[in-house]
């Protein structure tokens, strides 16, 4: 990787308001280009974005990525080319903060339809720890900022759904009867998956778990968990010494078995991290791009394997 994650700041999020409606095809692996076949040309800044716009849009849009498949979506810089499709299309989705050249793109097209996800939803200042443990943990906060991993949270997707198929109906009246459906049906199926993370996690024998960054505090948050990360919401910056002996230190007072890591950033911290504690290690996959090494094909596949991965890590009854 050639360029550093960037890390997400309070002052980086704080203006988050607008949503540009895009979206790429769950199967497509090239970035954004033309031929939208007449549809209604929707782009979307990485993968969770791309999947709402084409679960949404249906046989309507035609949907493409400014992400390629298996590139860390904070590492994109768009190429002059991306920016003038981008120009180009009816409607962008993104996340305003989690990608700056995306947002600096947005920001000085005059794309008509622009959706923030960030902006129908509520965002959180999240640290290295997140959840109902957190406060006595946390000895080394590190630096935190707005988390913008709300796609793991099926309630926040879902809290994004409905405002990304509004946005849709209103951009599109013409097939706004469809949006519609679409949304209802994909918010039927966000709220199907809670019901089973809920039910799934709620007898869990440990309710702390270690990751290598602070993507899950919103799950950990909805489920009564308690997630460390390694790192905080930069995955690739350094742990202290102190943090790697405190991480150890609080993996043996809760009884945590398993270390999890992740398919688009090095696994090196967390497998010695496991070594040197005498833990496990699994995958836990925040789900920002879905390539070979995922655990499903599309956003409900992987989430439905992160469910057994905690479960296995956390021992449910």
């Amino acid at each position: 990787m050639n360029v550093r994650r960037r890390l997400i700041s309070t002052a980086a999020l704080t203006g988050v308001s607008a949503l540009t409606l895009a979206a790429t095809s769950a199967c497509s692996s090239s970035s954004a280009a033309g031929g939208s076949g007449g549809k209604f040309n929707v782009v979307a800044s990485f993968y969770p974005m791309a999947f709402l716009a084409e679960q949404i849009g249906g046989k309507y849009v035609h949907v493409t990525s400014l992400t390629q498949p298996g590139q860390e979506p904070h590492d994109l810089e768009i190429s002059a080319k991306q920016t003038a499709q981008l120009q180009e299309s009816d409607a962008v989705l993104y996340l305003k903060g989690l990608q700056p050249s995306v947002d600096d793109a947005v920001a000085q097209s005059e794309i008509k339809t622009k959706v923030d996800a960030g902006s129908l939803t509520s965002l959180e200042d999240h640290g290295n720890e997140v959840g109902g443990h957190a406060a006595a943990h946390d000895t080394q906060k590190g630096e935190s900022g707005k988390d913008p991993h709300i796609w793991l949270d099926a309630v926040k997707y879902s809290e994004v759904a409905k405002g990304v198929g509004k946005a849709l109906e209103k951009a599109d009246p013409g097939h706004a009867d469809a949006y519609k459906a679409n949304t209802d049906a994909l918010v039927k199926k966000l709220d199907a998956l809670n019901t089973r993370f809920t039910d799934g996690l709620k007898t869990a024998k440990g309710k702390v778990f270690i990751t290598t960054h602070a993507a899950f505090g919103y799950l950990a948050e909805r489920y009564g968990l308690t997630e460390d990360a390694i790192n905080g919401l930069d995955p690739e910056s350094e742990p202290s010494a102190a943090r790697v002996r405190d991480l150890e230190r609080m993996a043996k007072a809760d009884g945590v078995t398993t270390v999890f890591y992740e398919t688009l950033v090095s696994d090196k911290t967390a497998k010695t991290i496991a070594k040197d504690a005498n833990l496990k290690t699994d995958v836990l996959d925040p789900i920002e791009g879905i390539t070979s090494k995922s655990r499903g094909s599309d956003y409900f596949q992987v989430m439905e394997a992160n469910l057994k991965a905690l479960q296995t890590g956390l021992g449910t009854k």
